[in-house]
């Protein structure tokens, strides 16, 4: 009889732990809290809108694909997905615009030409990111930094005798500097710091990687929505013999002579041979761990930045969008500031908008759009939100308007809004921070929980809150590490 998994949430790593577990022979069953899989990738339907409540930005696909592959079967039986031509657009107030396309030369000549860079030096810059992914993903992405085994390869060696020359002693913002002159091609790099919830202020200038991942390897989109990566994971999963229950709050990891045996729920007791939680580490220790003891330095880390998000249904087609759009702030320092210092949101926010109705046109009536809206908020500290999304409101369509040349409130026919509170409720992320501790340190990487627990046997980690990180590339290579981890059935 084969052995039994016991997999906490259905989030994108979980999913895919259990996909993973599956293949390599285990007998798995996923308790899930809410009604449906996918956590914070979900969507909802409203008068004809579709909206993409989660995640927006698709990259590294071949993570997805490769799980149907492991278990026989196509990925476009169950999934689909198109590469982007048009990574983002970008605006600033001043009427400046920019499309960066996934073209990388376009760019550099282009990016050259309008911010007065020297396209050599741009080369430079894209070619340098390019080298520190190539040379730290296999061991900070790939593996787990709390095994010894880690660090035995030449590999591990050769990148820990080059990362003092990665930028690890810098910032991002300083990083970005020594490269360019130009305030709005350095605002543009130090987005990507928002990409692991942290200030390009504070985070590591070895963070320069992540646009690495879009320039170099493409940005893509799933084919009926981000919600599809869901919808097609789950099926494959009910496809290979997973067993799910929904409505299914799990109130403790049971815990044997140092061994997790099991989870106890309101109704029943259910054991098995391992457990491996996707819920965020924070309520797990603090929940469904009291009796052990915790580990408090990580758990009392600076949480990432959470989001604000309208999801507004505009009876309008804006021609100068596509899927990503930009609009920034003209004070990014003091956004920033704003966010993790004064855990509060700046009065001029920078804003992303995300619009699948421009790649997938049933996703909003015809003539109109479907518009995420989304700004970088603190995690919640208690502020009073509704008073912080009144007054964001105005900011964001203040920003609309001026760039567009529009008066967008005469548009929006649909309306509702997600904040911490609720990202908090919906999805257990403590204080609903959207990429579990920040990255604002040079130790952040081999701060952030381990995989698995040194104390407790048989007990796993993965998801956005643990090791590597957040954003559903880092979430599926979670799985990855610990599927190694784990022996087999």
């Amino acid at each position: 009889m084969p052995k039994t998994a016991l997999v906490i949430g259905s989030g994108i790593a979980g999913l895919a732990t259990a996909l993973r577990l599956k293949a390599k022979g285990y007998h798995v069953i996923v308790f899930e809290k809410n009604s449906y899989p996918g956590g914070k990738l979900h969507s909802k339907k409203v008068n004809g809108y579709r909206f993409d409540l989660g995640p927006s930005l698709f990259t590294m696909p071949w993570l997805v694909t490769e799980l149907f592959e492991l278990h026989g079967k196509r990925p476009d039986t169950y999934f689909e997905y198109i590469k982007k031509e048009t990574i983002c657009n970008y605006f600033w107030e001043d009427r400046t615009r920019f499309t960066v396309k996934s073209d990388k030369e376009d760019f550099i000549e282009k990016a050259a030409i309008l911010f007065g860079e020297d396209a050599k030096q741009i080369k430079r810059y894209l070619d340098d990111n390019k080298k520190k992914y190539e040379l730290t993903s296999s061991i900070f992405l790939e593996k787990s930094l709390h095994k010894v085994q880690t660090y035995l390869s030449k590999k591990t060696v050769k990148a820990l005798l080059r990362i003092g020359g990665m930028g690890i002693q810098n910032t991002m913002n300083n990083t970005n500097m020594q490269y360019f002159q130009n305030p709005k091609l350095i605002q543009l790099f130090n987005r990507y710091a928002t990409y692991n919830g942290s200030s390009p202020y504070r985070t590591p200038g070895i963070m320069s990687m992540i646009p690495h991942l879009e320039m170099d390897l493409g940005t893509y989109f799933p084919k009926g929505g981000m919600h599809n990566i869901t919808k097609s994971l789950y099926q494959l999963a009910l496809d290979v013999g997973i067993v799910f229950h929904f409505n299914s709050n799990v109130d403790e990891i049971l815990i044997e002579n140092d061994k997790a045996i099991g989870l106890r729920l309101r109704t029943e007791t259910v054991f098995g041979d391992m457990v491996i939680s996707n819920m965020d580490v924070y309520p797990t220790y603090k929940k469904l761990l009291p009796e052990i003891k915790h580990p408090r330095k990580i758990l009392n880390q600076e949480r990432s930045s959470s989001a604000l998000i309208f999801y507004w249904g505009i009876a309008k087609t804006f021609p100068e969008l596509d899927l990503h759009n930009i609009m920034f702030s003209e004070d990014y320092k003091k956004e920033f500031d704003h966010i993790f210092n004064k855990k509060s949101l700046f009065e001029d926010t920078t804003v992303y908008i995300n619009v699948t109705s421009k790649e997938n046109r049933e996703d909003a009536p015809e003539g109109c759009e479907n518009w995420f809206v989304m700004i970088n908020a603190p995690a919640n500290h208690g502020q009073d939100w509704g008073k912080l999304a009144a007054m964001a409101r105005k900011s964001v369509i203040r920003k609309i308007n001026t760039i567009l040349n529009t008066d967008i409130e005469e548009y929006i026919e649909t309306e509702f809004v997600l904040d911490p509170i609720e990202i908090e409720q919906n999805t257990s992320s403590y204080r609903g921070a959207l990429y579990g501790a920040a990255s604002n340190s040079k130790l952040a990487a081999f701060l952030r929980h381990p995989n698995f627990s040194s104390k407790t046997k048989n007990l796993y980690f993965c998801g956005g809150s643990v090791h590597p990180g957040g954003g559903i590339p880092l979430c599926l290579l979670s799985s990855k590490i610990v599927n190694d981890l784990v022996p087999n059935a």
